[in-house]
């Protein structure tokens, strides 16, 4: 105890705040978001090391659930009241409604245990570099891609098909039907892409949040990111680690809507800045 107490004394937490908060700007400008109590390293160092688990999740299920829940959504709107909207529509409320723990642990039951009992191991659980083997790294993470896809994807479907049914009765839709333009072209050229603007926007907030730390997915697969990480700082007081867990995954937020507000201008023309 007096060893952890000496230890508090020398990085400044018995300070007063603002003396704390001044030298705590201070580093950070610099780059230095301090030192783990219980790890005894650099914050920087412990960011680098959980970071690429998160990022390969994050970055892997957000393409997927894109693919799958844009497509579905578009073709949802352009079959509207259909035997494929109502199905998708069932499909949307089952995905919503999954709790993520729940679908990756039936992943592991039905998928990876069942393809490892038959002699099949590509499917992996834990984290692998894909520096140091990329087949491994991806069979680490073809289950947690699906078991975050599977939840976003019903958020962007539902999103995507209702955006597309309000701009599909826009008056300038009509206009362009009414010039004897393609209804593909219609689709595709206009209707989506104003469309769009709702989904970016949520994919701006989405990959903000889940980039700081997709703890459920984490947990469940074995691969000691973010989330995890700072759940395990958080129960141990490690204050600086948890702070810098905070201050990326602010930074990742921040940076993710400014591009964001970018892309309006490229998917709709009447926001962009003359």
């Amino acid at each position: 105890m007096a060893r952890f107490l000496f230890r508090r004394i020398l990085t400044g937490i018995l300070e007063p705040v603002t003396a704390q908060y001044w030298h705590f700007l201070t580093n950070l400008v610099q780059g230095n978001l301090g030192k783990s109590f219980f790890l005894q390293e650099p914050v920087t160092t412990v960011i680098k090391q959980d970071l690429p688990p998160t990022i390969s999740v994050v970055i892997g299920g957000m393409a997927l659930w894109l693919i799958a829940g844009l497509s579905v959504g578009i073709l949802s709107a352009t079959r509207a009241r259909s035997f494929f909207d109502r199905f998708a529509t069932v499909g949307v409320l089952a995905g919503i409604s999954a709790p993520t723990f729940v679908v990756g642990e039936l992943l592991i039951i039905f998928v990876f245990v069942q393809l490892n009992d038959h002699g099949i191991s590509f499917i992996q659980t834990g984290y692998t570099a894909i520096t140091a083997d990329p087949v491994g790294w991806l069979g680490a993470m073809i289950l947690p891609w699906i078991t975050l896809a599977i939840v976003q994807a019903a958020v962007y479907t539902r999103l995507s098909r209702g955006s597309l049914l309000d701009t599909m009765g826009e008056d300038y839709i009509r206009t362009a039907r009414s010039k004897g333009i393609s209804e593909r072209r219609v689709l595709f050229r206009h209707a989506v892409r104003s469309a769009l603007t709702p989904v970016v926007s949520q994919l701006g907030i989405d990959i903000g949040a889940l980039l700081g730390g997709v703890l459920v997915v984490e947990v469940v697969f074995g691969l000691q990111g973010l989330g995890q990480e700072t759940i395990t700082s958080i129960s141990q007081g490690d204050q600086p680690v948890v702070i810098g867990f905070v201050i990326l995954a602010s930074l990742f937020v921040v940076v993710a809507n400014i591009i964001v507000d970018m892309s309006y201008a490229a998917l709709d023309p009447r926001v962009r800045i003359t």
